[in-house]
């Protein structure tokens, strides 16, 4: 008997060392919704954070949440991160949303899907403050001048950063 609440110990220990081993590593999340599922040309999505760890590196990801009237098979964003000293640092990204066949990148069951995508790798905070990330698309049409007016089908834009995993 004595050997079985032994067991059940040593059990209750270890489903528990493995739930706190496999928390949360997200520091920041936060997701917008777009009206319509239908982001503006000229919308800027902006995500404020503080940062208060400047020593330890961060994985920093774009959330994309799509469903089937996504007519692209790729995306282009543009970024602005406003550090806490009032410097801008602007990215143009390019991701891919779709297989060569046309098949929906990212997870989900449903027509919606989630991907994640990689902004910033390994980022290193240069001090703590404040901070903002502003998104805006930056889709055109094949041979178009003018961006996308409407970029159907993406029903949220998301932020995250994560602590890295050693």
């Amino acid at each position: 008997m004595e050997a079985i609440q032994k067991n059940k110990w040593f059990v209750f220990f270890l489903l528990l060392s493995l739930m706190i081993s496999c928390g949360d590593h997200s520091e920041f999340n936060q997701y917008k919704t777009l009206e319509n599922s239908s982001w503006k040309f000229e919308e800027r999505i902006i995500f404020n954070f503080e940062v208060k760890d400047t020593i330890v590196p961060k994985n920093l990801f774009i959330h994309i949440r799509n469903n089937k009237a996504y007519e692209f098979s790729n995306l282009y964003l543009i970024t602005a991160l406003k550090l806490s000293n009032n410097m801008v640092v602007i990215d143009t990204l390019q991701y891919e949303m779709t297989t060569a066949s046309g098949k929906f990148l990212g997870e989900g069951f449903s027509e919606v899907k989630e991907n994640k995508l990689f902004y910033k790798e390994r980022k290193v905070f240069p001090r703590s403050g404040a901070y903002s990330l502003e998104i805006r698309h930056a889709m055109r049409r094949n041979g178009a001048v003018n961006g996308v007016e409407f970029l159907k089908g993406i029903q949220d834009v998301g932020f995250s950063i994560e602590k890295i995993n050693k």
